[in-house]
Order: structure tokens, then sequence, then C-alpha cells
């Protein structure tokens, strides 16, 4: 007897990790529709995939292009709609079983809040939204009884190396670093890094934000803090290696000392396609990894020292309350001054730490406790960039 369809809304359908799991869906059309699709500014290709894939609904976040899509996708019997609001209206609607979490940064919290209360499983490849929120997002998650199944390859790895093993307590847990492409660089050199280096990942293929993310480590220790919150872990439970082939995911330790490691090549459409079809593996034609292609893998130490801003992160994540929604804020602006030339690549983690010292500290945040910091850090980290703007 042949499995009912599972209806996806993507969220995100037109960024990087949107566009792989069009491609899982694509491969796999007898295990899953495509219900919703949400993209921000990128309307072509936003129509494109909705001619292609047909789905119930559309929204494109930038209401400017709203009469564009809507005029493109009239003859096909596809309702538009516009603006973040809408994104949090759709992943409502009663035919969508599953939310793909894939908006880049806090812009994705609302939706997947809005995705959890009306009890839809969720696909999180948004860390944000448990980096900013985790203690808010995983009560909820409780309270509604929704599954949140992990789709970055870190979190992913964990989530499959405890298959079998939720009852069985987790000693550590070690998260592996590509190391990015300045990895062994010295702050002299990174002083002078240009964009155009940094968005130069040696292994992943990703967009703009979390590749600058990754090289400056901060997409590590977003992932740590999300680790915290997905597998309810201490601090001191979690820890980073450096491993530059990314064959290794992400290790589990258990308390008999025994190690588990869930391994692959890098290719994000193995994550994702493991989170929609949990938990069934389904086949796949993904290059296979062979062993003698990789002789030797590699670990070293992640030198917190040159890039701060994991050092940053495991600080934020000690500290608790709103100080990772701080760590967030102002990361998101970094970046973007770092983007735009406005400031260098080590000044982003200046940014930061001015922030996590300047923004008030909130023990015990609610809702609007977030979105005020949010505001909040962004403010004063647009003035921080503007006092940084001339020693590039």
């Amino acid at each position: 007897m042949s499995k009912e369809k599972k209806n996806i809304a993507i969220l995100g359908s037109t960024g990087s990790i949107g566009t792989q799991a069009l491609d899982v869906i694509r491969a796999n059309a007898d295990a899953f529709t495509v219900e919703v699709l949400t993209g921000n500014g990128n309307a072509d290709l936003l129509i494109k995939q909705a001619m292609e894939f047909n789905p119930n609904t559309v929204v494109i976040a930038d209401e400017s292009k709203y009469a564009y899509v809507k005029d493109a996708l009239q003859p096909h019997d596809i309702k538009v709609f516009a603006g973040n609001k809408a994104i949090s209206e759709v992943v409502q609607m009663d035919s969508v079983d599953m939310v793909l979490a894939a908006i880049v940064g806090y812009a994705g919290l609302e939706s997947t809040i809005a995705a959890i209360k009306a009890e839809k499983q969720i696909a999180l490849a948004n860390k944000e939204t448990l980096v900013v929120a985790g203690d808010l997002v995983t009560a909820l998650a409780k309270q509604h009884g929704v599954n949140l199944y992990p789709v970055d390859s870190e979190h992913s790895a964990i989530f499959q190396c405890l298959a079998g093993e939720w009852q069985n307590p987790i000693e550590k847990i070690y998260l592996t670093a590509s190391g990015g492409p300045f990895r062994g660089k010295d702050a002299a050199f990174l002083a002078t890094v240009k964009k155009e280096q940094a968005l130069k990942h040696p292994n992943w293929e990703m967009g703009a934000k979390i590749t600058i993310d990754s090289a400056s480590l901060m997409n590590k220790g977003l992932e740590v803090i999300e680790a915290k919150w997905l597998f309810n872990l201490k601090p001191e439970q979690i820890d980073v290696i450096v491993h530059p082939q990314s064959i290794v995911h992400s290790l589990v330790q258990f308390t008999d000392g025994s190690m588990k490691a869930q391994m692959g090549l890098p290719d994000m459409k193995l994550p994702i396609q493991y989170a929609l079809g949990f938990p069934d593996r389904m086949k796949s034609d993904f290059p296979r990894f062979n062993f003698m292609n990789y002789p030797q893998l590699t670990f070293e130490k992640a030198d917190t020292k040159t890039f701060r801003n994991l050092a940053l992160a495991f600080e934020a994540m000690d500290k608790g309350g709103n100080s990772p929604c701080v760590l967030n804020a102002a990361n998101e602006i970094a970046v973007d001054a770092f983007l735009k030339d406005k400031i260098g690549f080590l000044q982003m983690s200046d940014v930061v730490e001015k922030c996590l010292q300047t923004v008030d500290f909130i023990g015990k945040p609610g809702y609007t406790d977030y979105v005020e910091t949010d505001k909040e850090t962004r403010r004063i980290a647009e003035e921080v960039v503007q006092s940084l703007k001339f020693k590039v």
C-alpha cells in the first residue's frame, strides 16, 4: 500500500537550501508535493518554480513585486500573496503537512513560530530561530507536539547518530567545522581580507550570508547555540573541532565513552532529504563517498583567539537570556556591512563584541523582548559600523 504524499511548504524557496530542497522533491515526486513556495525578492525564480511545481499558494515577501508575480501566475490558478505577515499565515493552511524553514536570519523566526503553533512538523534550516529564541521555540514545539527535524548538516549528523539511542544520555557532542577559506591564517592576514576571498568556501556551496559566517566561524558559533536547544544540552557538553575535508559531519559521545559519527560527501541535499522523509531513508543518486579519494581525514583545534566570533558565541550561550539574540542581530548587521565594504573582516567581531557589551541583558526574555532586543541591537550595531568605517 503506497504512502500518501507529504505536502511541503518551502519558506525561502529561492535561496540555496530552498532550491536544493526542490531538487530533492523533483527526484521524489511520488513522495512529496509542493503546497507553498515563498521567496524574498527574486520574483523571476519564484515564478519559474511555481510554474514547474504548481503549488497551491505563493508568497513574495517584497510587496513591491506582488503585481508582477500575480500577473505571471494568474493563468496557472495559483494564489499569490505578499509580505512577511502573509508567510506566517500560509504556513497555517490545513493542507500543509511539513514546513521547511529556510528563510535566512532573524526574518525566519515569526513564520516558524506560526507554523509550530499551527502544529506543523518543521524541517529547520533556519538556525537563527533557535539562536535568537531557543527557549521559547523549543517550549512551543513541546507544547504543540511538533518535531524539529534539523537540516543543517552538522545537526542532521547528530540527529542521525541519535536514532535508536534516544534512551541513552549524551556525554558530549562534537560539531565539525571545515575551517573555511582562511583556516590557519593569522590576524595580520585576516585584516586585509576582501569579500571576494571570503565568499570562496572550499567545500560547500551556500548563500553569501552563511558563506561569510563560515569564513569567520560565526556559523559554527550559531550552530553551537542551535545544538544546545535541539538536543537539550549544557554548554560544556558541546565542542567544536576543525575537520578540513568535511566528510565527518559531526560526532556524538555517549556516557560509556563510545562515539558515533555520520559521514558522507559535503552535499546539503542529503540532510534535506533525511529531514523531509524522516523516519524513512529514501533512495538517492547522490555521489557516493570513496575512502580511497580521502586517504587521510584530519582534525584540529579551532582557533578561537584569531576567529573571535566562535568565542563570542560560546560566551553568549553561557550567559543565556537575550545574549544570543544580540549576537545574531549584531552579526547580521556586521556581515551586511562587510559585504558592502563598510568594515573589514576582523571588524565584524568588533561590532558583535561591542553590542554584547552594550545592549541591556534580559535573563528571561519573552517574545516581545526578543523583538525589542533585535531592533535595539541593530541600531547600536549600525552606530558601531559607522564609527569603524574609516579604518578599513
